[in-house]
C-alpha cells in the first residue's frame, strides 16, 4: 500500500527510478534517540576521558569528522580543506573504523603528511561513544562526496548543539538550515569547506550559543524517533 522513503531525495528516487506513484510514497525521516544524543546527559568526566584517550591538547579547537573510513566520505576533500585553511590552533579528529580497508588509512595518512598536516589530522579510529565526542568538538563536518540516503551527522550534531558543515548533497542538504544551524557546500569544493570552515570556528561565544538552540530545536522538532514512529 505505501512505500517509506528516509528522505525527499530518496522518494523522488523511488518515483523517477522505479516508476512509482507519488502517492504511494511516505517520506519519513530516520529518527534518533534524544535520549543519548542529549548535550545535558554528557557528563564532564565522560568529555575528559575521551579528551585523554584521544590526547587533545587543550589549547585547539576540534573539529570533528566521523564515519566510517571510506573514500565517499570525502576525507581528501577535508584534508585539502585544511591545508588551505593554513591554522594551526585546530586539530581534526578523524574518527571512525577502517573496517578492513588499510590501504585507505594508510592513504590517508600519507596524504596528510604531503600536506603538512601531520600535526593537524588525528586518526582516532573506531568511537563507541558518538555523543561524547560530538561534545568535544567546535565543528563536525560531513563532506561526503556522493550523495546519501539520509545522512546521521548532520542531525546528531546538530541534536548535540554543534555547527555542522555538510556537503550540499541528497538527504544530508534536508537536514541542515544554511546560516541557522550550519553550512552546505559543494561536494568536491575545498575552497568553499575551507571557507565554511573558517566561518564555523570564527562563531563568538553568543553566536554559538545562539546556534546551538536553534540546532537542537530543529533536531529534536523533526528527527525524533517519536516522530519517526508515529507520521
Amino acid at each position: 500500500d505505501r512505500i517509506i522513503a528516509i528522505s525527499g531525495f530518496i522518494a523522488e528516487h523511488i518515483r523517477t527510478g522505479y516508476g512509482v506513484a507519488p502517492e504511494r510514497i511516505r517520506t519519513v525521516a530516520r529518527g534518533i534517540d534524544f535520549r543519548r544524543f542529549n548535550p545535558d546527559n554528557v557528563t564532564a568526566e565522560r568529555m575528559a576521558t575521551l579528551s585523554h584517550a584521544w590526547r587533545l591538547p587543550d589549547d585547539r579547537k576540534v573539529i570533528l569528522c566521523p564515519g566510517r573510513l571510506t573514500r565517499i566520505k570525502g576525507h581528501a576533500i577535508l584534508f585539502e580543506a585544511l591545508a588551505r585553511l593554513k591554522r594551526q590552533d585546530v586539530i581534526c579528529v578523524i574518527a571512525g573504523s577502517d573496517q578492513g580497508r588499510t590501504d585507505y588509512t594508510r592513504e590517508l595518512e600519507s596524504l596528510a603528511t604531503r600536506l603538512g598536516l601531520e600535526g593537524v589530522v588525528k586518526l582516532v579510529g573506531d568511537c563507541t561513544d558518538i555523543p561524547t565526542a560530538l561534545m568535544l568538538a567546535d565543528v563536525v563536518v560531513a563532506p561526503s562526496i556522493v550523495p546519501e540516503g539520509f545522512g546521521r551527522v548532520p542531525v546528531e550534531a546538530q541534536a548535540m548543539g554543534r555547527p555542522v558543515i555538510a556537503s550540499n548533497l541528497a538527504g544530508m542538504k534536508e537536514t541542515v538550515q544554511p546560516g541557522q544551524t550550519g553550512w552546505l557546500v559543494p561536494a568536491h569544493d575545498s575552497n568553499a569547506l575551507a571557507e565554511a570552515l573558517d566561518q564555523a570556528l570564527n562563531l563568538t561565544p553568543e553566536q554559538r550559543v545562539a546556534l546551538a538552540a536553534t540546532a537542537i530545536n530543529h533536531a529534536r522538532a523533526h528527527y525524533s524517533v517519536e516522530h519517526m514512529c508515529w507520521q
